[in-house]
């Protein structure tokens, strides 16, 4: 499991290069046409630090976005990564032999929002493969979009908190302080800023596609979510993520 960074070929650390360059193959998942950008990443960075090392492509089976409520989101997730865990496991066991090494690309860095390692425990539990995993850490959207912004997570002595656009709703007014949003497939800030709402917001961060913005959400809330409307239909797909951060009395928004 190698932690790619967010977007840019240069997130890749040396441990990393290191850990793909031991390896027979790389298996990644094809997620179609529309998101060809994030397969084209994994096969620069193996063009560029290890291009004797095989790409393996999957296709990725098809999921319900729309399940419902929260227990058929869950079972839906939970259908659709033994569907993965089945076509991985064949992929990988066909591409290396027994002994072999093969590695996973991941987005980001393998313990935040991806599902890679709960999928690899289903191709030993439910596929029966033997393996050994290692995980190689890497470089988050969370942080390219703070570098990107230059900006602090958070403030002194507050704590930050991380959820996604779904659990948005139901997250207390102190843990959206100092909030980040991933996996938002709308536009979650709508639902949940006032008047002392600050927002930085950025897409496909660490990439060459990326597009950044902050300010007050009733002052750009609006327009971001028309950018994002924008964007989606120009290239395919986005993958965005965002701070919201509570500023009493409208104070003026502070990099300390």
């Amino acid at each position: 499991m190698i932690g790619i960074g967010a977007g840019s070929p240069k997130h890749v650390t040396v441990e990393a290069i290191e850990a793909l360059q031991a390896v027979d193959a790389v298996v990644a998942l094809d997620k179609g046409d529309s998101k060809d950008d994030l397969l084209g990443v994994r096969r620069q960075i193996l063009a560029e630090h290890a291009p004797k090392v095989r790409l393996v492509s999957v296709v990725d089976p098809p999921r319900d976005r729309q399940p419902g409520d929260a227990a058929a989101y869950r079972a839906e997730v939970r259908r659709w990564h033994s569907a993965r865990a089945q076509l991985l496991t064949d992929a990988l066991v066909g591409a290396v032999d027994e002994g072999g090494s093969a590695a996973f690309l991941v987005w980001g860095d393998p313990s935040l929002y991806d599902s890679t390692l709960r999928i690899i425990d289903r191709m030993r539990g439910e596929c029966g493969l033997e393996c050994e995993v290692r995980v190689i850490p890497g470089i988050t959207s969370v942080q390219a979009l703070t570098a990107a912004h230059g900006i602090l997570i958070n403030r002194i002595g507050e704590a930050i908190h991380v959820t996604t656009a779904r659990n948005l709703p139901a997250t207390s007014a102190a843990d959206r302080r100092n909030c980040v949003v991933m996996l938002d497939g709308g536009a979650g800030w709508r639902e949940v800023s006032g008047p002392d709402t600050y927002m930085w917001w950025g897409a496909y961060v660490g990439t060459d596609m990326q597009v950044l913005r902050s300010g007050w959400v009733s002052d750009i809330g609006d327009d971001i979510a028309e950018l994002k409307a924008s964007l989606r239909e120009q290239h395919g797909w986005i993958m965005d993520v965002y701070l919201l951060r509570e500023l009493d009395g409208h104070e003026e928004p502070s990099r300390l």
